[in-house]
């Protein structure tokens, strides 16, 4: 499994957008329909809501990779 580690600056970020920052997609689009194809979950759980709020502590998952959430 690959680690990504992500440092939040602010008080969160939505769900998509992460998915861009880090590189699993080129677009916020892009990262809606991955969200929307179902295979990412957030602490362990399926999560649907394209732009839920991920808040520092938070770990995101697609497929193989894991994405933590740290405070700046």
């Amino acid at each position: 499994m690959q680690k990504v580690s992500f440092e939040l600056s602010g008080e969160f970020i939505e769900l998509n957008q992460l998915l861009k920052l880090v590189g699993l997609c080129d677009s916020g689009g892009a990262g809606k329909m991955m969200v929307a194809d179902g295979g990412v979950k957030v602490d362990g759980k399926q999560e649907l809501r394209k732009t839920a709020k991920i808040r520092a502590g938070q770990q995101v998952s697609v497929g193989d990779i894991r994405i933590s959430v740290a405070a700046a």
